[in-house]
């Protein structure tokens, strides 16, 4: 896995591309609606910013049985198409509960069935593009599907914006025009691949028994335990939301910190998962990080919004260096018969660390403040930094 990766290029198939549209599609959908979130619980419904951390938080841990059992659903069928549409489909569906929502139960509904379609399809859609994709482009692979997913993270929080612009700040009604790109997304999927099913001897009987648990290796586990060491160090963006408002930008204005940060996210995710193809991607996840404490110090110090947006910008550019990087190398270290209970078990782990990181960084917001939330990222970042480059040299 620490080898350099083959030097000729494959081009990518026509399924990259539609698994990336969707992925698109429905993250202009959900970004519309979590960008405004925090603030539509904070100033509309009146509650306080651990009660949002927590939110966060159960929102990912809901998701965490279906990541684990997803993929290796996907992997029994031998047909993975099927249950991504129907973690795309739950995401579609829970967009209108934000627009009725009269109070936080309704919102913590909404977001039980979103990240549970997402903990859904999550582990399968992965799988199945690495299905179709050569080993020597699966970083590039991955890097164009979290760009092309990031490109809608930035379209979302720019109509969000346009939008509450138009209407005066009329959080409901930007939530309903989120239904509709989420409805494409599923559309797109329905009709856009057209899945062929695997032999029966090319299926795992039982992927979560021992012995095929047992199959994954190593090598895999490592990047399971890398993947969440990063996830610890780097808490919801909710908080870069929060943080915004608080140095001054008006309401209106807040979600382009959301198109800063995915506008770079999409333009670094690609050209750094073809580089993956060509370098040690271990070594590669080390300016990531260094990039990552960067972020978070900066961020820290920012008293108005110029300092944030570059605080902002650096954000976007570690999760462009460090995301689709780990989905390839999830993929290259997992058999194909077990790599969607590969992905899913990656993102349960993921999805823990997350759950933890958020709760953790809105109780040090609620107890030392927002300054002093950054500043520990940036030093579990730096320890987290310490310890890859240690275990990597060993």
């Amino acid at each position: 896995m620490d080898d350099a990766r083959p030097q000729t290029r494959i081009p990518l198939p026509a399924g990259v591309w539609v698994l990336g549209c969707v992925s698109l599609l429905m993250d202009v959908s959900s970004e519309m609606i979590h960008t405004l979130l925090p603030m539509f619980l904070v100033g509309t419904l009146g509650i306080s910013v651990l009660a949002v951390g927590l939110i966060e938080g159960v929102a990912e841990s809901t998701a965490l049985i279906a990541r684990v059992f997803s993929g290796p659903l996907s992997d029994h069928l031998g047909r993975r198409k099927g249950v991504a549409l129907l973690g795309y489909a739950m995401g579609a569906i829970s967009k209108p509960l934000f627009a009725i929502a009269g109070g936080v139960g309704t919102i913590v509904a909404a977001r039980f069935v979103d990240r549970l379609g997402k903990g859904i399809r999550g582990a399968p859609r992965d799988a199945l593009l690495a299905d179709i994709v050569p080993a020597g482009s699966r970083g590039a692979a991955f890097g164009l599907r979290q760009s092309l997913d990031t490109v809608g993270a930035f379209i979302g929080p720019l109509l969000a914006t346009a939008l509450m612009l138009l209407w005066a700040n009329d959080f409901r009604s930007v939530f309903w025009v989120a239904v509709v790109p989420g409805a494409l997304a599923v559309l797109l999927l329905a009709t856009g691949i057209r899945e062929a099913p695997r032999p029966k001897a090319a299926r795992s009987v039982n992927p979560l028994s021992r012995a095929a648990l047992a199959r994954l290796g190593t090598a895999y586990w490592q990047v399971v335990a890398i993947g969440a060491v990063f996830t610890l160090a780097r808490f919801s963006e909710a908080f870069l939301v929060l943080r915004a408002q608080q140095v001054g930008i008006a309401v209106a204005w807040v979600p382009l910190v959301m198109v800063v940060m995915n506008v770079v996210y999409s333009a670094t995710a690609y050209p750094y998962g073809r580089l993956a193809d060509r370098a040690s991607p271990r070594w590669l996840l080390v300016p990531g990080l260094v990039v990552l404490i960067a972020a978070d110090v900066v961020t820290a110090a920012a008293v108005d919004w110029r300092l944030l947006v570059v605080g902002v910008v650096l954000w976007g550019v570690h999760m462009g260096m460090t995301q689709g990087l780990l989905a390839a190398m999830v993929a290259d270290a997992a058999p194909s018969d077990l790599r969607g209970t590969a992905f899913g078990f990656f993102n349960l782990v993921s999805g823990v660390a997350m759950l933890v990181a958020s709760a953790v960084a809105g109780l040090l917001w609620e107890r030392f403040g927002s300054a002093f939330t950054f500043y520990a990222g940036a030093g579990f970042a730096a320890l987290s930094l310490l310890g890859l480059v240690t275990v990597r040299r060993a």
